[in-house]
């Protein structure tokens, strides 16, 4: 997969995003929102491509788009007509396994030298690095659902920079527990694996399911419901960082952000710190 490679320094555990772009100015959202949104595929017969072509058209509506080539991005960046969703692959400096991690983009063109100078909506974790990951193909829908939601807020009160944060949104975390959470048994540690295990450090509603059950919340809107995103380096890393995110499938909203350092204390997957997070009042 030939994506653009970012070297960049995530501050841990505070969910920056990445390459730490510039954040909007009022000026440069308000361009964003009258901009075609170019989505620029990979080049060869990706995955990705078949990915994103799908989500987009089913789930993208807070502006024209188009879908491009990574050269025509090349061309187009510095005009401020366009704004861009891309794929990047980036290796935390303070990853010592060396890890990988592709996120998605959301970058407001500008006439600037450099790309990490882009002014930057948002950038999610999709899938690990250095591979064709399947595994998050069935949650793109809800992931750029979060973000035009993120761009939309940020147009209605361009002041609030904590916004450029993830981890801005933890303060609804104390709305999880209202709210049924839908995972699968593939996103989660080996302590929350089996019901019973979540039953006993979390009592509220939870539900292991297959990914056509998080398609179809996705799809229907299902209310009062949050899926799980869960990144890492691969089922059986023992190093490296788990990213883990709840979206909300009612209302594209994210009610929680973290991410740990795996090691034989924090497997890769959700936590069940985590779940007990989300009970204390």
């Amino acid at each position: 997969m030939k994506k653009l490679f970012l070297s960049v320094l995530l501050t841990a555990f505070c969910g920056l995003l990445p390459g730490q772009a510039p954040f909007p100015s009022g000026n440069e959202i308000r361009e964003f929102m009258s901009s075609t949104t170019c989505i620029v595929l990979e080049g060869g017969n990706t995955v990705y491509n078949a990915y994103i072509r799908q989500a987009v058209k089913e789930y993208w509506t807070v502006t024209p788009y188009e879908f491009i080539s990574l050269s025509d991005f090349d061309n187009k960046r510095t005009n401020p007509s366009f704004s861009f969703l891309i794929l990047t692959e980036t290796q935390p400096s303070n990853d010592k396994s060396g890890s990988s991690y592709n996120f998605i983009n959301l970058l407001q063109g500008k006439a600037v030298t450099e790309l990490g100078k882009m002014p930057e909506i948002s950038a999610i974790p999709l899938s690990a690095g250095g591979e064709d990951d399947l595994e998050y193909g069935y949650k793109l829908g809800a992931i750029l659902l979060f973000m035009q939601n993120h761009a939309r807020l940020i147009a209605e009160n361009p002041t609030m920079i904590g916004r450029r944060f993830l981890s801005y949104y933890n303060r609804f975390s104390p709305d999880v527990r209202s709210r049924k959470i839908l995972a699968t048994e593939a996103d989660l540690s080996e302590g929350i694996g089996t019901i019973d295990q979540i039953k006993a450090v979390y009592p509220y509603d939870f539900e292991i399911v297959p990914e056509d059950d998080i398609v179809k919340a996705i799809h229907e809107k299902t209310p009062n419901t949050l899926i799980l995103h869960k990144v890492g380096p691969g089922e059986d890393a023992a190093s490296g960082f788990c990213y883990k995110m709840l979206f909300g499938t009612d209302d594209s909203g994210l009610y929680f952000y973290d991410q740990h350092k795996i090691d034989k204390n924090n497997p890769n997957g959700l936590l069940p710190s985590d779940l007990k997070r989300f009970v204390r009042p």
